[in-house]
Protein backbone atom coordinates (compact mmCIF):
# COMPACT_ATOMS: atom_id res chain seq x y z
CA UNK A 1 0.00 0.00 0.00
CA UNK A 2 1.05 3.49 -0.60
CA UNK A 3 1.63 5.50 2.77
CA UNK A 4 2.26 9.09 3.38
CA UNK A 5 4.29 10.29 6.53
CA UNK A 6 3.53 14.34 7.13
CA UNK A 7 5.70 15.78 9.18
CA UNK A 8 5.60 19.09 11.40
CA UNK A 9 9.21 19.87 12.22
CA UNK A 10 10.92 22.59 13.44
CA UNK A 11 12.42 23.95 10.23
CA UNK A 12 10.07 22.14 7.59
CA UNK A 13 7.09 20.35 6.88
CA UNK A 14 8.22 17.03 5.04
CA UNK A 15 5.72 14.99 3.19
CA UNK A 16 7.51 11.18 2.83
CA UNK A 17 5.52 8.91 0.26
CA UNK A 18 6.12 5.25 0.20
CA UNK A 19 5.38 1.95 -1.00
CA UNK A 20 5.40 -1.06 1.99
CA UNK A 21 3.54 -3.71 3.31
CA UNK A 22 4.51 -5.99 6.37
CA UNK A 23 7.86 -7.26 6.25
CA UNK A 24 9.21 -5.59 3.46
CA UNK A 25 11.63 -2.53 2.81
CA UNK A 26 9.28 0.80 2.85
CA UNK A 27 10.47 2.20 -0.69
CA UNK A 28 10.40 6.01 -1.31
CA UNK A 29 7.90 7.31 -3.72
CA UNK A 30 7.68 10.96 -3.24
CA UNK A 31 9.25 13.53 -1.19
CA UNK A 32 7.79 17.17 -0.28
CA UNK A 33 9.21 20.03 1.27
CA UNK A 34 8.37 22.87 2.53
CA UNK A 35 10.35 25.66 4.53
CA UNK A 36 8.38 26.50 7.04
CA UNK A 37 11.14 27.26 10.11
CA UNK A 38 7.96 27.15 12.97
CA UNK A 39 10.62 27.39 15.77
CA UNK A 40 11.47 30.64 14.27
CA UNK A 41 8.28 32.36 14.21
CA UNK A 42 7.61 32.17 18.19
CA UNK A 43 6.62 35.48 19.68
CA UNK A 44 7.70 36.79 23.28
CA UNK A 45 5.53 34.91 24.92
CA UNK A 46 6.32 31.59 23.27
CA UNK A 47 3.54 31.26 20.94
CA UNK A 48 3.13 30.51 17.52
CA UNK A 49 1.64 33.94 15.94
CA UNK A 50 -1.23 34.04 13.76
CA UNK A 51 0.89 34.43 10.83
CA UNK A 52 2.60 31.33 11.30
CA UNK A 53 -0.30 29.00 11.83
CA UNK A 54 -1.30 30.70 8.65
CA UNK A 55 1.35 29.59 7.09
CA UNK A 56 1.28 26.26 8.85
CA UNK A 57 -1.99 25.39 7.39
CA UNK A 58 -1.33 26.73 3.85
CA UNK A 59 1.42 24.06 3.83
CA UNK A 60 -0.53 21.14 5.22
CA UNK A 61 -2.91 21.95 2.59
CA UNK A 62 -0.43 21.93 -0.16
CA UNK A 63 0.90 18.44 1.41
CA UNK A 64 -2.68 16.95 1.40
CA UNK A 65 -2.80 17.78 -2.41
CA UNK A 66 0.20 16.14 -3.11
CA UNK A 67 -0.67 13.20 -0.90
CA UNK A 68 -3.74 12.65 -2.99
CA UNK A 69 -1.96 13.51 -6.34
CA UNK A 70 -0.03 10.81 -5.53
CA UNK A 71 -2.39 7.68 -4.23
CA UNK A 72 -1.71 8.08 -0.76
CA UNK A 73 -4.20 5.27 1.35
CA UNK A 74 -3.08 6.11 4.77
CA UNK A 75 -1.80 9.35 5.75
CA UNK A 76 0.42 9.68 9.17
CA UNK A 77 0.76 12.87 9.96
CA UNK A 78 2.67 14.31 13.20
CA UNK A 79 4.35 17.37 14.97
CA UNK A 80 7.70 17.68 16.90
CA UNK A 81 9.11 20.28 19.18
CA UNK A 82 8.08 23.11 17.45
CA UNK A 83 4.35 22.91 18.07
CA UNK A 84 4.98 20.85 21.42
CA UNK A 85 6.45 23.88 22.72
CA UNK A 86 4.29 26.64 21.86
CA UNK A 87 2.55 27.87 24.43
CA UNK A 88 -0.49 27.79 22.20
CA UNK A 89 0.21 24.67 20.54
CA UNK A 90 -3.36 23.15 21.55
CA UNK A 91 -4.94 25.94 19.46
CA UNK A 92 -2.35 25.29 16.80
CA UNK A 93 -3.75 21.90 16.85
CA UNK A 94 -7.51 22.69 16.77
CA UNK A 95 -6.74 25.52 14.07
CA UNK A 96 -5.12 23.04 11.79
CA UNK A 97 -7.52 20.28 11.97
CA UNK A 98 -10.83 22.20 11.61
CA UNK A 99 -8.90 24.10 8.56
CA UNK A 100 -7.85 21.17 6.94
CA UNK A 101 -8.85 18.08 8.66
CA UNK A 102 -5.72 16.79 9.62
CA UNK A 103 -4.96 15.99 12.88
CA UNK A 104 -1.44 16.20 14.19
CA UNK A 105 0.08 13.90 17.02
CA UNK A 106 2.41 15.41 18.95
CA UNK A 107 5.37 13.31 19.87
CA UNK A 108 7.05 13.82 22.83
CA UNK A 109 10.89 14.29 22.56
CA UNK A 110 11.52 10.64 23.69
CA UNK A 111 9.08 9.49 21.56
CA UNK A 112 10.94 10.57 18.20
CA UNK A 113 14.36 9.24 20.56
CA UNK A 114 12.14 5.84 20.15
CA UNK A 115 11.15 5.61 16.85
CA UNK A 116 14.35 6.88 15.49
CA UNK A 117 16.23 4.31 17.13
CA UNK A 118 13.86 1.53 15.35
CA UNK A 119 14.35 2.95 11.92
CA UNK A 120 18.71 2.78 12.84
CA UNK A 121 17.77 -1.04 14.13
CA UNK A 122 15.52 -1.88 11.03
CA UNK A 123 18.19 -0.30 8.78
CA UNK A 124 21.43 -2.20 10.71
CA UNK A 125 19.98 -5.07 11.91
CA UNK A 126 21.15 -7.04 14.76
CA UNK A 127 24.52 -7.44 13.71
CA UNK A 128 25.22 -4.17 15.10
CA UNK A 129 25.00 -4.73 18.68
CA UNK A 130 24.57 -2.06 20.95
CA UNK A 131 23.67 0.93 19.43
CA UNK A 132 23.95 4.24 20.66
CA UNK A 133 21.81 6.88 17.89
CA UNK A 134 22.28 10.52 18.12
CA UNK A 135 19.65 12.60 15.67
CA UNK A 136 20.42 16.32 16.25
CA UNK A 137 16.95 18.47 14.75
CA UNK A 138 15.69 22.31 14.27
CA UNK A 139 14.82 21.98 18.25
CA UNK A 140 16.10 19.45 19.46
CA UNK A 141 18.51 16.10 20.16
CA UNK A 142 17.73 12.96 20.63
CA UNK A 143 19.87 10.40 22.14
CA UNK A 144 18.98 6.78 22.43
CA UNK A 145 20.99 3.41 23.43
CA UNK A 146 20.25 -0.65 23.17
CA UNK A 147 20.83 -3.76 21.72
CA UNK A 148 16.91 -4.16 20.72
CA UNK A 149 13.98 -2.60 18.65
CA UNK A 150 13.44 -0.41 21.75
CA UNK A 151 15.77 1.51 23.57
CA UNK A 152 16.86 0.62 27.14
CA UNK A 153 17.67 4.62 27.75
CA UNK A 154 16.24 7.59 25.53
CA UNK A 155 15.97 11.22 25.89
CA UNK A 156 15.71 14.37 24.47
CA UNK A 157 17.71 17.71 24.96
CA UNK A 158 16.75 21.28 23.57
CA UNK A 159 19.65 21.58 21.63
CA UNK A 160 18.52 21.68 18.28
CA UNK A 161 20.37 23.44 15.70
CA UNK A 162 17.59 26.00 14.87
CA UNK A 163 16.76 27.21 18.60
CA UNK A 164 19.93 27.15 19.96
CA UNK A 165 21.11 29.64 16.28
CA UNK A 166 18.12 31.62 17.03
CA UNK A 167 19.18 32.38 20.65
CA UNK A 168 22.43 32.15 20.80
CA UNK A 169 24.01 33.14 17.50
CA UNK A 170 22.31 36.96 16.53
CA UNK A 171 25.46 38.01 14.79
CA UNK A 172 26.72 36.75 11.03
CA UNK A 173 29.39 35.84 11.59
CA UNK A 174 28.75 34.85 14.59
CA UNK A 175 31.64 37.02 17.78
CA UNK A 176 33.91 34.43 19.21
CA UNK A 177 32.11 35.35 22.83
CA UNK A 178 28.84 34.33 21.47
CA UNK A 179 30.65 30.89 20.02
CA UNK A 180 32.16 30.44 23.55
CA UNK A 181 29.12 30.56 25.40
CA UNK A 182 26.62 28.36 23.26
CA UNK A 183 30.11 25.84 23.18
CA UNK A 184 29.78 25.84 27.07
CA UNK A 185 26.19 25.80 27.64
CA UNK A 186 25.75 22.39 24.45
CA UNK A 187 28.66 20.77 26.80
CA UNK A 188 26.69 21.34 30.47
CA UNK A 189 23.40 20.39 28.76
CA UNK A 190 24.79 16.93 27.10
CA UNK A 191 27.21 16.23 30.14
CA UNK A 192 24.18 15.99 32.18
CA UNK A 193 23.15 12.89 30.43
CA UNK A 194 26.54 11.19 29.87
CA UNK A 195 26.47 8.78 33.42
CA UNK A 196 22.40 7.21 32.36
CA UNK A 197 23.81 6.20 29.45
CA UNK A 198 27.27 5.07 30.40
CA UNK A 199 26.14 2.83 32.96
CA UNK A 200 24.64 0.73 30.32
CA UNK A 201 28.28 -0.02 28.51
CA UNK A 202 30.07 0.87 25.46
CA UNK A 203 28.24 0.28 21.91
CA UNK A 204 29.12 -1.61 20.17
CA UNK A 205 28.48 0.72 16.85
CA UNK A 206 27.15 4.82 16.76
CA UNK A 207 25.22 6.21 14.38
CA UNK A 208 23.82 9.43 13.74
CA UNK A 209 20.80 10.70 11.31
CA UNK A 210 19.18 14.07 10.35
CA UNK A 211 20.28 16.39 7.80
CA UNK A 212 22.48 18.49 10.07
CA UNK A 213 24.78 15.23 10.64
CA UNK A 214 24.74 14.30 6.74
CA UNK A 215 25.76 17.73 5.74
CA UNK A 216 28.51 17.93 8.65
CA UNK A 217 29.84 14.40 7.03
CA UNK A 218 29.28 15.74 3.61
CA UNK A 219 31.94 18.78 4.13
CA UNK A 220 34.35 16.61 5.73
CA UNK A 221 34.86 13.99 2.94
CA UNK A 222 31.77 11.79 2.93
CA UNK A 223 29.81 10.40 0.13
CA UNK A 224 27.33 12.72 -2.33
CA UNK A 225 23.79 12.07 -1.57
CA UNK A 226 23.72 11.48 -5.30
CA UNK A 227 25.76 8.29 -4.75
CA UNK A 228 22.46 6.37 -3.05
CA UNK A 229 21.54 5.46 0.32
CA UNK A 230 23.30 2.39 0.80
CA UNK A 231 27.09 4.07 0.37
CA UNK A 232 28.85 4.12 3.63
CA UNK A 233 28.96 7.75 5.54
CA UNK A 234 31.20 8.28 8.41
CA UNK A 235 32.15 11.47 10.39
CA UNK A 236 35.40 11.40 12.35
CA UNK A 237 35.33 13.31 14.95
CA UNK A 238 38.97 14.85 14.44
CA UNK A 239 37.32 15.84 11.04
CA UNK A 240 34.56 17.88 13.25
CA UNK A 241 36.91 19.51 14.92
CA UNK A 242 38.86 20.38 12.36
CA UNK A 243 36.27 22.34 10.73
CA UNK A 244 34.23 23.79 13.75
CA UNK A 245 36.70 26.77 14.02
CA UNK A 246 36.12 26.97 10.18
CA UNK A 247 32.80 27.34 10.27
CA UNK A 248 32.46 29.95 12.80
CA UNK A 249 34.42 32.21 11.02
CA UNK A 250 32.45 32.03 8.10
CA UNK A 251 29.35 33.80 7.03
CA UNK A 252 26.11 32.08 6.62
CA UNK A 253 26.35 32.85 2.25
CA UNK A 254 30.00 31.45 2.76
CA UNK A 255 28.70 28.31 4.44
CA UNK A 256 25.91 28.01 1.88
CA UNK A 257 28.67 27.26 -0.85
CA UNK A 258 30.26 24.28 0.99
CA UNK A 259 29.72 20.66 -0.39
CA UNK A 260 26.08 19.31 0.47
CA UNK A 261 25.27 22.55 2.51
CA UNK A 262 21.62 24.15 1.81
CA UNK A 263 20.82 27.44 1.84
CA UNK A 264 18.05 27.12 3.81
CA UNK A 265 20.09 25.15 6.57
CA UNK A 266 23.58 27.14 6.12
CA UNK A 267 22.99 29.63 9.28
CA UNK A 268 22.67 26.96 11.59
CA UNK A 269 25.40 24.37 10.29
CA UNK A 270 27.80 25.80 12.71
CA UNK A 271 25.21 25.21 16.00
CA UNK A 272 24.68 21.87 14.62
CA UNK A 273 28.23 21.34 14.47
CA UNK A 274 29.02 22.12 18.25
CA UNK A 275 26.53 19.84 19.19
CA UNK A 276 27.63 17.23 17.06
CA UNK A 277 31.12 18.10 18.66
CA UNK A 278 30.10 18.10 22.28
CA UNK A 279 28.49 14.87 21.94
CA UNK A 280 30.98 12.92 20.22
CA UNK A 281 33.66 14.08 22.90
CA UNK A 282 31.37 13.92 26.27
CA UNK A 283 30.11 10.18 24.59
CA UNK A 284 33.97 8.99 23.55
CA UNK A 285 32.70 8.82 20.10
CA UNK A 286 35.77 8.98 17.50
CA UNK A 287 34.06 7.94 14.95
CA UNK A 288 30.05 7.83 13.77
CA UNK A 289 28.38 6.32 10.76
CA UNK A 290 25.21 8.16 9.03
CA UNK A 291 21.92 6.22 8.68
CA UNK A 292 19.70 7.16 5.99
CA UNK A 293 16.51 6.42 7.64
CA UNK A 294 15.15 8.39 10.93
CA UNK A 295 12.22 9.75 12.71
CA UNK A 296 9.45 9.45 9.78
CA UNK A 297 11.02 5.96 8.20
CA UNK A 298 10.20 4.92 11.88
CA UNK A 299 6.92 6.20 12.25
CA UNK A 300 6.36 4.20 9.15
CA UNK A 301 8.17 1.01 10.37
CA UNK A 302 5.70 1.15 13.97
CA UNK A 303 2.53 1.56 11.57
CA UNK A 304 3.79 -1.00 9.58
CA UNK A 305 4.15 -3.30 12.50
CA UNK A 306 0.95 -2.42 13.97
CA UNK A 307 -0.46 -3.21 10.29
CA UNK A 308 1.17 -7.06 10.50
CA UNK A 309 -0.23 -7.95 14.17
CA UNK A 310 -3.43 -6.91 13.67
Amino acid sequence: MRLGVLDVGSNTVHLLVVDAHPGACPLPAHSHKAELRLAQLLDDSGAIGEAGIEKLIAVVRDALQAAEDKGVEDLLPFATSAVREAENADDVLARVEAETGVRLQVLSGEEEARLTFLAVRRWFGWSAGKLLVLDIGGGSLEIAYGMDEEPDTAVSLPLGAGRLTAGWLPEDPPSPDDVRALRRHVRAEIARTVGEFSRSGTPDHVVATSKTFKQLARIAGAARSAEGPYVQRELKRESLEAWVPRLAGMTTDQRAELPGVSEGRANQLLAGALVAEGAMDLFGVENLEICPWALREGVILRRLDHMGSA
